[in-house]
């Protein structure tokens, strides 16, 4: 048992070690200490932005080697633990270094993660979208279902969500849902769920319990840092005000707040209707807007398909990233990475998705093979 646990603590050190070299630990090091001092200069506040953006590259840097530290210290007891518990055979003392060996490998996958992040907009916000494809009614409960997995994903990693539009629909579940994620790393992470997801279940609308199969596509962009800018004309806007309703809007605007605008040239169009006032739900959708015009004008400049949003493709069968299958049987696999539960609740209720958030970046890092 000791030597299979001494193999498993070598393989995590070996981890260890290619993670500090990922993430430059030694010029991490240099990098703090130069900002630092340059935080310290006269002069440094007054162009606003920049210092902001370089108070958060320090804060990246010195979190990144804190993380590292700890994770090197938790490492050195494990193996003292594991070296004391073989002398003395003192089981309480094994035990001890089990759990630190599963804490450093959780730990451990976090930061390959940040190594992985390389663009700077991976470390910030996002925008999350959720749109019900082919499958009618049944599509739109699906996007209830995604929206409510995504939440419960949010809150088990500490993110704070802002949902500015999701209105009810007529029948069952929503019309669309857009949110925006803040916390650490938010946009990287949640790169991989870009795509079409599948749902495969007895239907709950049909008398005669019948299977359906039903899509819904997530699009995940970046929240942009006021230093990136974007330019928009406003006679090129068209804003419109309404009345809002259902999941937020109820009980919370008395007027006409939300706000639909749309961006003639290209006919994008945004809303939002679950903010307090009319000029909460404007910032909101026009910050959506930026987002979407920063990625169409990065299709343009790169003239092939957006890095920030992947492969684009209709909301249907083939085109799936995951599929969620609750009839006949109980799986939920990802068709990129081959990762599968067959603990639906886990996934869709409780918003357990690092194990195929985790795996699609070491495919993706990994060259998708």
């Amino acid at each position: 048992m000791a030597e299979g646990e001494a193999i498993g603590l070598a393989a995590l050190a070996d981890r260890l070690k290619e993670v500090s070299g990922y993430l430059h630990v030694d010029e991490l090091r240099d990098e703090i200490a130069r900002l630092e001092e340059d935080s310290g200069r006269a002069g440094f506040w007054e162009d606003a932005d920049a210092a902001r953006e370089a108070m958060a590259q320090l804060a990246r840097a010195k979190d990144n080697v804190a993380r590292l530290d700890a994770a090197q210290a938790q490492l050195d007891d494990a193996l003292a633990a594991l070296e004391l518990g073989e002398e003395t055979g003192d089981e309480d003392l094994l035990e001890e270094a089990r759990t630190l060996a599963a804490g450093l490998e959780a730990d451990l996958t976090e930061l390959e993660l940040a190594s992985w992040f390389t663009d700077d907009l991976d470390h910030g916000d996002a925008i999350v979208t959720i749109t019900p494809g082919q499958g009618g009614l049944e599509a739109q409960d699906w996007c209830e279902m995604l929206l409510r997995m995504y939440l419960a994903y949010c809150a088990r990693r500490g993110w704070k969500v802002d949902v500015g539009d999701a209105p009810a629909a007529e029948v069952i579940g929503i019309d669309r849902a857009t949110f925006t994620v803040s916390g650490t790393n938010a946009y990287g992470m949640l790169r991989s769920e870009q795509g079409v997801h599948r749902l495969v279940r007895i239907s709950p609308t049909d008398a005669k319990k019948r299977r359906q199969t039903t899509f819904a596509g997530v699009e995940v962009l970046p929240v942009l840092p006021d230093t990136v800018e974007v330019e928009i004309n406003q006679e090129d806007l068209r804003i419109d005000v309404y009345h809002s309703s259902g999941h937020g809007g109820q009980g919370v605007n008395t007027t006409d707040s939300a706000v639909r605008i749309t961006h003639l040239p290209t006919g994008i169009v945004v809303t939002c209707q679950n903010e307090r006032s009319q000029l909460q739900n404007k910032a909101f959708a026009m910050n959506v807007l930026r987002s979407k015009l920063y990625e169409l004008e990065q299709e343009r400049r790169e003239a092939e398909l957006d890095e920030l949003r992947g492969p684009k493709h209709d909301i249907s069968w083939g085109n799936q990233i995951r599929n969620y299958v609750l009839y006949p049987f109980q799986l939920v696999k990802d068709t990129r990475t081959g990762v599968e539960t067959g603990n639906t609740d886990a996934v869709l209720r409780e918003g357990d998705l690092d194990k195929f958030v985790v795996a699609y970046h070491r495919w993706n890092v990994g060259g998708r093979d």
